[in-house]
């Protein structure tokens, strides 16, 4: 099965949690059992599972981010936004979750981010669940 969310983000890097958007999915398609992978077909964003509890946590990730991979450097790429590219291949463009009992199989403190880095946009996020 194959469904695609639209994301829309606000900022230039943001961490939007997608969780619920995910489990309302498995929901809806009644998913007991099975695995789901999570795909950003965008080259400046990306997928990624961290701490969900804490806001501070997603603005640490972005001030690290950040600081690895400065906005002004010399990079090559015309259209300005080498930084995003690389933040983006850095945490990688998907994830693969299992669905157990109905639910997402997160750890307690775990939650399902979309990254933006070249925002804001209107993002496309394509989910194929595998159920079983």
């Amino acid at each position: 099965m194959f469904k695609e969310l639209t994301v829309s983000t606000s900022n230039k890097n943001e961490f939007i949690e997608i969780t619920k958007k995910i489990q309302r999915i498995l929901q809806e398609e009644n998913v007991k059992e099975g695995k789901l992978t999570l795909y950003v077909p965008h080259t400046t964003a990306a997928v990624t599972v961290n701490e969900n509890a804490d806001p501070d946590v997603k603005r640490d990730m972005i001030q690290a981010f950040n600081r690895m991979v400065p906005e002004h450097e010399n990079y090559d790429h015309m259209e300005g936004n080498s930084p995003a590219h690389v933040k983006a291949s850095i945490l990688g463009m998907s994830e693969t979750l299992l669905v157990h009992k109905g639910k997402l199989f997160l750890g307690r403190w775990q939650g399902i981010f979309f990254c933006e880095f070249d925002g804001p946009r209107t993002r496309k996020l394509a989910i194929k669940i595998e159920a079983t």
